[in-house]
């Protein structure tokens, strides 16, 4: 078995990673960033290195760092968690040739699966359907807008490295090849540090549905349990189930063997999740996470199964402990996982909201499970994926779990930032979600949001005792330790701006991305980097166009303009980071 695992990750999976190893008495690393010096992954760890840096680029994203903290800790593993490095088979190979184990796949089926253009050639190869679209990077518009001219619009312009639905980006027809493109781009070379892109078909109403898989290095692979993924939003999943539901007769097994297929194809072992696009009883290949995906705890519900033990096992050299025969046999009831993000749903536009969690009180009760990277405290930058937690559900069948995870809901509370809460509520509670006859498309498209208002509240600090135990942390040597101390006390200053007596809330509402009311100062709703300027001094301008384009939490929004008029001034330019209320373009 392995002695030590240092988790290349931070935020909820590295809490996961952690507390799994130490259920099998395996000793744990963390990594951090400048921001995340404090962060609970940190604090659950047996030892943390500090990557310096606040980006991910410049701390989870740095190889040379996280190879030293390799060397320093002594870790005989390195768990890569999901997002950052865990698709990135030239990680894995610096990993495996400093002699330490790579848990995750081998990094020739990372390359091959990694790349969403090859991947569908093994999918080919491996007897599986996909999706009319290229096999080959798309490197021109031209391109792009032949493909739309023999198979139609819409169609999907994709990030070839990416995942998540980061970096994709559909065009309804010709006139938005180009921004679609460019915007791909960006997002995937931001995200994935690679800007390769491919495009497919891009079905009218698809259901998401995936297969996990679980591999050991002795030949043997198994598929655990579907699971349907269709509520989303910006292609972002927000509500996932287990097992998917009110499919055809014999699809789930039919999409069961042929991800085993597509797998074997590659030769996968370790955890990895085949993705399906399913509509009018047809199924086909879309890509293969070559990684233990966000939603995984939804398959561990209904089957009781660990996965993230049976990838440690596994990366040890140990065979799978069960037969498919034996896994089908787990499976039972019904699973719901809720994804709580910092963003504010109000009016759909679910944009970013980072900031300090003042309070957070996570539900309970049977059947309930909550997976969370962070605590009332800690703070969600900017910087980083904006997932809070995962709130996991079992019941006997759909019916009760979906009942059952709105009553865990309407116990939850968070304060100090929006949450997708409101919006996962009205999802759970829509007839559609209920008779299954929502798709990828239903949240943006069908579901009605335009009412849905977000809260946050605030809440003062009080006085501290007149000496008072502190806790604190210091580095030696790039090594992180924590001391305690008493220390005499000094009165808590709440943060600029957010201090109301207890208990007062604070409305703030999502906005377009104009403020002032038509006042001609578009405001950007939070903090970000621009990313484009889409206009210039002088030009006209109608109410609702965009003007700029922010990257906020990786994801791109455009900020809107209230009022039609002449652009009057532009106050940034690409590469600007901004915050909240600040005024990017005056018009006139």
């Amino acid at each position: 078995m392995l002695k030590k695992i240092l988790i290349a990750n931070r935020g909820e999976i590295a809490v996961r990673v952690i507390r799994a190893a130490q259920e099998l008495g395996i000793a744990t690393v963390a990594v951090y960033s400048e921001l995340d010096r404090d962060a609970l992954h940190v604090r659950l760890a047996d030892e943390a290195y500090a990557l310096g840096g606040q980006t991910a680029a410049e701390s989870y994203l740095n190889t040379d760092r996280i190879l030293a903290a390799i060397e320093q800790s002594g870790a005989d593993a390195v768990h890569p968690g999901y997002g950052f490095f865990s698709e990135n088979a030239d990680f894995a190979r610096a990993i495996t040739a400093k002699g330490v184990a790579f848990i995750g796949p081998p990094p020739e089926a990372i390359d091959e699966m990694g790349d969403k253009v090859s991947s569908r050639k093994a999918a080919l190869r491996g007897g599986c359907p996909i999706v009319p679209g290229t096999t080959e990077f798309v490197k021109s518009v031209d391109e792009i807008l032949a493909f739309g001219s023999e198979f139609g619009y819409p169609l999907a312009i994709k990030a070839a490295f990416g995942g998540g639905g980061r970096g994709m980006k559909v065009a309804r027809n010709a006139d938005e090849v180009q921004e679609a493109m460019d915007s791909a781009q960006r997002e995937s070379k931001a995200f994935f540090g690679r800007d390769e892109i491919y495009i497919e078909r891009y079905l009218t109403w698809p259901r998401h549905v995936e297969v996990q898989v679980v591999g050991d290095q002795h030949g043997n692979l198994v598929w655990v349990s579907t699971r349907d993924c269709s509520a989303q939003r910006r292609h972002q999943k927000l509500i996932e189930e287990a097992p998917a539901g009110d499919l055809a007769a014999g699809i789930e097994e039919q999409m069961g063997e042929a991800a085993l297929k597509a797998a074997a194809a590659v030769g996968y072992y370790n955890a990895g999740t085949v993705e399906f696009i399913y509509q009018d009883g047809e199924f086909f290949f879309l890509e293969m996470n070559t990684r233990l995906q966000v939603e995984h705890p939804v398959t561990e519900i209904i089957t009781g199964i660990d996965l993230v033990e049976w990838q440690i096992r596994v990366a040890a050299g140990e065979k799978l402990p069960m037969s498919q025969a034996e896994v089908a046999a787990r499976r039972h009831g019904h699973g719901i996982e809720v994804r709580i993000n910092a963003e504010n749903p109000a009016g759909g536009k679910f944009l970013p909201s980072p900031g300090t969690i003042g309070k957070l009180v996570t539900p309970h009760g049977f059947g309930v499970r909550f997976d969370a990277g962070y605590e009332t405290g800690d703070t969600v930058s900017q910087y980083y994926d904006n997932l809070v937690g995962k709130l996991i559900v079992w019941g006997k069948d759909r019916p009760t779990a979906i009942a059952r995870t709105i009553r865990a809901l309407e116990e939850m509370v968070v304060e100090g930032v929006h949450t997708t809460i409101p919006a996962d509520l009205a999802i759970l509670r829509h007839l559609d979600f209920h008779a299954m006859e929502h798709s990828t498309k239903w949240v943006e498209e069908k579901l009605d949001l335009s009412d849905l208002d977000s809260v946050v509240v605030i809440r003062a600090t009080e006085d501290e005792p007149a000496l008072v135990e502190r806790s604190t942390t210091v580095e030696v040597n790039g090594k992180r330790f924590d001391v305690k101390m008493w220390v005499p006390e000094q009165a808590a200053t709440p943060p600029t701006g957010t201090a109301r007596p207890a208990g007062k809330k604070a409305t703030h509402h999502a906005a377009a991305g104009a403020g002032g009311s038509g006042s001609g100062n578009v405001e950007v709703p939070m903090q970000g980097t621009i990313v484009k300027v889409l206009v210039e001094v002088g030009q006209s301008v109608e109410a609702g166009q965009a003007v700029v384009v922010l990257e906020a939490m990786k994801m791109e929004n455009q900020i809107a303009a209230e009022k039609a008029g002449t652009v009057k001034e532009i106050k940034v330019k690409a590469g600007d980071t901004v915050g909240a209320g600040d005024v990017v373009v005056v018009i006139a």
